[in-house]
């Protein structure tokens, strides 16, 4: 299987930075695709960001993040500027395999835009 462990989070005031990562695990070979999920108290889990061939973002986000991935580390970013209070979220990481019923999810790492 894959294994996903999120790291980067924690409190930062509105208009600043954190980078997000994410060091998957197992069978690599098999991802297709990785993305960044967040959920915030009270909301559903929305997609943030996705990178297969190239790149998508979720129009809230769009302009101020930025998804990479560095293969040779099997390591996913996300990076993440000009922070507003509304990005507060448990951010996740997501991998997609060729296997069949495969997706695999991380523990989450707590994002506070707060002043």
């Amino acid at each position: 299987q894959v294994q996903l462990v999120e790291s980067g989070g924690g409190l930062v005031q509105p208009g600043g930075s954190l980078r997000l990562s994410c060091a998957a695990s197992g069978r690599i070979s098999s991802i297709y695709a990785m993305s960044w999920y967040r959920q915030a108290p009270g909301k559903q889990r929305e997609l943030v960001a996705t990178i297969t061939t190239g790149t998508n973002y979720a129009d809230s986000v769009k302009g101020r993040f930025t998804i990479s991935r560095d293969n040779a580390k099997n390591t996913l970013y996300l990076q993440m500027d000009s922070l507003k209070p509304e990005d507060t979220a448990v951010y996740y990481c997501n991998a997609d395999s060729y296997v069949v019923g495969s997706t695999y999810w991380g523990q989450g790492t707590q994002v506070t835009v707060s002043s």
